[in-house]
Order: structure tokens, then sequence, then C-alpha cells
């Protein structure tokens, strides 16, 4: 896995230019935010926060990580939140193929809308890690939509590109994280051999990585990072050395040189409801300062888009 994940980069140069950019110069491929929340979303089930009790006063839903990778001739899907509808809805029709990170309630379970009850999809592509796939052919509902054939699910190897198209390639990659359900896995992409994004939604803390993320950094364009807390204070009474993930500012601090150095463009997203980034506040503003960036757009639904190979 490491050998191809070294000869991505060292072949980076010797590649073909991405294709030209489209409608009067948008990007011919990005990938764009769906949405910023932890698995149950924001508000949050159980919450009394004033930020959870302002949003059910207004309606307002904040939607479920998810990451859109648009080409010129289609897009896909980076997991299946349980607000897959209003997602899908929001791009403009259905995706030409969805790829999972992991089990975990957040990132899978909007699958459920493809069956009889909801779109009845007839043999929409499903990417998982082979622990995954094992997992939704042995257990009901999901066992339901592959027997149908309302989705193909297809093995993803980590290390090995999946081609989405001739221009557009994911490379999975085994992310430390809590597998009791199956694997989890990043998403690297890279637009006409040259890489460009890593998209992690889940991750252990950086010390338990067998490579370096300050590397990853300096390498690409872009990196979108599980940052469901800001620091320990946003769980007061909780070990957050119990919690497998890595607080927002741990991992400026491990990448706060990167950064200076003009290094990869850093997004913070998987946001719990208990972290203060959903509001414009201190924390925003040292986050801007340090030249690192959220996934929170202005409304409900919108998030930042990022340009792939232009």
């Amino acid at each position: 896995m490491r050998a191809a994940f070294l000869l991505l980069f060292l072949f980076a140069g010797c590649q073909a230019a991405p294709p030209a950019a489209a409608d009067g110069g948008r990007p011919a491929y990005s990938a764009r935010l769906l949405g910023a929340a932890q698995d149950a979303g924001l508000p949050h089930i159980g919450c009394h926060a004033p930020i959870c009790a302002e949003a059910f006063a207004r309606g307002e839903r904040r939607r479920v990580t998810a990451l859109a990778l648009e080409g010129p001739d289609g897009w896909w899907l980076l997991d299946a939140t349980p607000d897959l509808s209003e997602q899908v809805a929001s791009m403009g029709g259905l995706p030409d193929g969805i790829l999972l990170s992991h089990a975990h309630i957040g990132h899978y379970t909007g699958l459920m809308y493809l069956g009889r009850e909801g779109l009845g999809a007839r043999g929409l592509p499903v990417w998982c890690a082979p622990g995954m796939k094992s997992f939704l052919e042995a257990n009901q509902p999901w066992r339901q939509l592959v027997e149908l054939g309302q989705v193909e699910l297809g093995a993803l190897t980590a290390g090995a590109a999946l081609e989405l198209d001739p221009h557009l390639a994911v490379t999975p990659l085994l992310v430390p994280h809590r597998d009791e359900l199956s694997e989890t896995l990043g998403s690297l992409l890279s637009v006409a051999g040259g890489p460009a994004l890593l998209s992690l939604p889940a991750s252990a803390r950086w010390g338990r990585w067998a490579r370096s993320l300050v590397a990853l950094a300096r390498r690409l364009a872009w990196l979108v990072l599980d940052g469901p807390f800001w620091s320990a204070a946003d769980l007061p009474g909780r070990d957050l050395s119990e919690i497998p993930h890595p607080p927002v500012t741990a991992t400026m601090e491990l990448l706060q040189a990167v950064r200076d150095a003009g290094g990869a463009r850093v997004v913070f997203t998987h946001l719990n409801h208990s972290n203060p980034l959903w509001r414009d506040g201190p924390e925003r503003a040292e986050l801007r300062a340090r030249g690192f960036e959220h996934a929170v757009g202005p409304e409900p639904g919108q998030g930042p888009v990022m340009p792939l190979g232009g």
C-alpha cells in the first residue's frame, strides 16, 4: 500500500495537464462540501445547548458531512449521510456513484433512501472497503438493496486507485479509527494524475498514523479533515484522549508551518454540535488568522467549493 501511495506522487509531474476549465472559467473538476456536521447533525438529538435550541426554533438543520466530486460529465458522492435526499437535490440529480468511508451512522445510513420505500434505485454503484462490503451484504436492510440489484457493491483496495473518469481517480487509504463494524477509509483524489485533495471524514489522533500528515499537506492543494472538537473545552468532564478524533487545535499546531509556507489549504469538517466553530466567535477568528478554514457555510446546506487540478 505504501509503495502504491508513493508512486502516485513520484509520477505526478509526468502526467497530462488537467482538462481545461469549463463554463467561462469554472474549474472542470471540483470538490463541494454538502454538509459540515458530525453524524447526528445539528440540532443534535438530546442537545439543550443554545445553538441546538436556536436551530430547533428556526426549523433549521445543518447537514451531516459529505463531499461531492464534480466533473464535466458527472459527479460522485463521498459518504451517504442521513441527509442524502437534500444533498442529492442540491446537486440537481443523482450521483454516478457513491464511495463509503466506514460503518458509522453518519456515513452510510443514507443508503436506506435508495430502496423500495424511497428511490427504488437500479444498479447504483457503491464502493467501499472489503469489511464494509461484507457488513452491507450480511445485514438488513442493506442486504436487500444488494439482493434487489438496487446497488452494485464494489470493493475498494487501500492504495489502489479507482478511476471515476479518464481524468479523475480516487485512491483509498486505510485510516486509524474506531473500527468495530468496518475499516475506515480516507480518499486521496487526483486529477490527470496529479494529487489534489485528501478527504478524511473521520480519524483517530494523528499520533496513531503510520504516514505523515505533514508530508501529505506539502504535496496537496486541499486537506478536508475530521475536526469534531475544537479542544477539550468542548466536552467538560470528558477525557478527549478516550474519544478517537483529533482536536482542531492540535491539528493546527501540527500543520501550522505547512500553512505558513503555502502548503495545502485545510478545511475542518465533521463538527460536533459542541464545537464553537458553528458560531462567529473568537475560535473562528483564530482559525482564520492562522490560515485555516471551516466547512460551515452561510446557509444550512452550503460549504466551500474547492477547485481541483486547475
